[in-house]
């Protein structure tokens, strides 16, 4: 899991500790739902850690950049602070009965996965992923925007997929002029 990033108070990361300890309850990966009852995988407490290494590798490689340009920027220790573990990540929750629960209402906005199934050409691995490289696929006239680290961290998300789209685009204008060789 990468670690979340918003515009959340002028840029912030989303803590999910901090949304824990303000009393939101953080729970796994539905596993299912079956007769009123939610299940959910084991595995929110290594899903959390695995962010919070991205998060520091990020944030050293932001201190060793600059460090090596001399970048008159202060310290931030308190970025490398993460709170106590919330009672969600010590003891999570592995299925809910909603209605014991009073829970009448579900906000489904946990994400999203991709379906390319649609899409009938040969650009596609043996789980259905998109097989590419830098959005580029083997398939003539088929490119790949907005997947996670297509280059970057950012490739998925508005202020980032520019550096990818301006690739691919390069990459059209250049294959176009390869063609108009081949035209009588």
């Amino acid at each position: 899991m990468a670690f979340a990033v918003s515009g959340y108070e002028g840029g912030k990361t989303v803590d999910f500790r901090r949304l824990a300890h303000t009393g939101i309850r953080l729970v796994g990966i539905t596993r299912s739902y079956r007769d009123g009852v939610l299940s959910f995988e084991e595995g929110l407490a290594k899903n959390v850690a695995d962010g919070d290494q991205a998060y520091f590798d990020v944030l050293r490689e932001a201190d060793a950049y600059i460090e090596e340009n001399g970048l008159p920027f202060p310290p931030e220790p308190g970025a490398w602070e993460l709170l106590p573990d919330p009672d969600c990540l010590t003891n999570p929750i592995l299925s809910l009965d909603l209605a014991a629960a009073g829970i009448t209402t579900i906000i489904w906005a946990t994400g999203f996965k991709f379906d390319f199934g649609w899409l009938k050409v040969n650009a596609f691995d043996e789980k259905g992923d998109p097989f590419h490289k830098r959005g580029i696929s083997a398939e003539s006239g088929i490119y790949f925007l907005g997947l996670p680290n297509l280059v970057n961290r950012a490739s998925s998300f508005i202020y980032g997929v520019w550096h990818d789209a301006k690739y691919i685009a390069d990459h059209i204008v250049l294959q176009e002029g390869y063609m108009s060789y081949a035209k009588p």
